[in-house]
């Protein structure tokens, strides 16, 4: 008979406890243990020893470094970000905001993947008739993707053995719960549990396996943070519900770079692929306005031309605001005190408000340069060329630094008609690019003495 030992998981950091308390002692929250059971005769039988057939241990030379085969996912961006495609036996956990597209990307993935491979969509919070009506909607191929209701894990893995799909979809893996774990569906301890049953079920059956997961208010995912170093690859999907474009961009891949960004828009038919990202953050006005200027930044292995905005106005308060959508906040104070310093620009009585046009988000340095700029033409109330793009990064002594891959940036920005580049002079380039003025600065001071010429 197996034997079974009772212990208490905290709802909110997942640490483990032998009684059950009041009081988390890692996280210190209330109320927030739960208990887990744990078969302990399988842990006597690993102290004792392995029963079963023994591996021999290799070296690296001996082990083969063959890529593992993918297969395309029929959309392209998807197959970017996740690195060139799926692999099998690979657990892919997709999150993002409620209304985002997840559910809408994924039965577009599996229903036009269920024409060559065995699908599996396994749903825990929308009924079929719901998955049905979706499909329906966007006119998708419905004879041979498999759907089903179902929150048991155990129950999930049994259909799983009968049917042997190639690939399989958990929407969502907070709803799920395993009979092992006595607490509700979403708490630490069965989402933990449950993904691990799962996790292990795909490795051993060679599925691809995605997971869908929620996110808290804060945008981050919800769950316990073990969730995100059991699975393979991590995306996010980002946008409003009520906006048009969603990004893809993935946090965690071990079958490929973590930098890269898909780019979608929602339409009736689901999301559609965007053939061209930069054409869609610059759909600017006819007209030049002041506080805005493009950008040149860096996703994964394409340059992006991205509009920045930026509005200086006097501030009635008594402590200016500082908004940043799109930008860090905290670099944004601190470029702020860089104009002031080395630029001779004084900011402190206005309220600054900057934004990455479009619903990006910038996290690289090379936007440095042009947010400032941005600054600076909003407070003169002077537009800038709408045919000039910048980038550099700004250091706290007020030089400009360079940034990686300025050829190519270069390069498409002149494929997009730009005739004028304020670029760091270390990343002027060798050869001239045709059509366009290339002007190289090394401090702050010759940037903005630049937007004179």
């Amino acid at each position: 008979m197996a034997k079974t030992k009772t212990m208490y998981v905290c709802g909110d950091c997942g640490s483990e406890h032998a009684k059950w308390q009041g009081q988390c002692n890692d996280c210190q929250e209330w109320n927030t243990l739960s208990r887990l059971s744990v078969d302990t005769s399988a842990v006597k039988s690993r102290r004792s020893g392995f029963a079963g057939k023994l591996t021999t241990p290799q070296t690296l030379g001996e082990v083969s470094a063959e890529d593992a085969p993918r297969l395309p996912s029929t959309f392209a961006e998807l197959d970017r970000v996740l690195g060139g495609g799926l692999v099998p036996g690979s657990v892919v956990l997709i999150s993002g905001n409620p209304g985002a597209g997840k559910s809408t990307l994924l039965i577009q993935v599996m229903c036009a993947l269920a024409d060559s491979h065995a699908a599996l969509y396994i749903t825990g919070e929308e009924s079929l008739s719901q998955i049905a009506m979706r499909a329906r909607r966007l006119q998708l191929p419905l004879e041979r993707l498999k759907v089903l209701s179902e929150t048991n894990v155990e129950a999930i893995c049994t259909i799983w053995d009968e049917l042997k799909p190639a690939l399989l979809v958990i929407d969502s893996i907070q709803v799920m719960h395993t009979d092992d774990v006595e607490s509700a569906p979403g708490g630490v301890a069965q989402v933990r549990e449950s993904a691990a049953i799962l996790i292990r079920q795909a490795k051993q059956t060679n599925t691809i396996l995605f997971l869908v997961g929620h996110v808290t208010k804060e945008g981050n995912l919800a769950g316990p943070r073990v969730l995100e170093h059991m699975i393979d690859t991590f995306i996010m999907l980002e946008g409003d519900a009520d906006g048009r474009y969603r990004t893809l961009r993935s946090s965690k891949n071990r079958f490929g770079a973590v930098n890269e960004l898909g780019i979608f828009a929602m339409t009736e038919r689901g999301l559609v692929e965007v053939s061209n990202p930069s054409a869609i953050f610059l759909s600017r006005g006819s007209e030049p306005s002041p506080g805005s200027i493009v950008m040149v930044v860096w996703e994964g292995t394409r340059p992006l031309l991205v509009e920045a905005q930026a509005l200086v106005d006097e501030s009635a308060l008594g402590n200016p605001r500082r908004v940043a959508v799109g930008f860090e906040q905290n670099r944004l104070a601190m470029l702020l005190a860089i104009l002031h310093r080395h630029g001779g620009l004084q900011v402190g009585d206005q309220d600054v408000f900057v934004n990455a046009v479009g619903g990006i988000k910038v996290a690289e340095t090379s936007s440095d340069l042009a947010l400032l700029l941005a600054i600076v033409s909003s407070f003169r109330n002077r537009a800038l060329s709408m045919e000039m793009v910048c980038f550099g990064e700004v250091g706290l002594s007020g030089e400009i630094r360079p940034v990686p891959n300025g050829q190519e940036r270069l390069r498409e920005a002149a494929k997009h008609g730009f005739k004028k580049a304020i670029v760091p002079k270390a990343n002027l380039p060798k050869n001239p690019i045709p059509g366009m003025a290339v002007i190289g600065v090394g401090r702050l001071s010759e940037a903005l003495a630049a937007l004179d010429e």
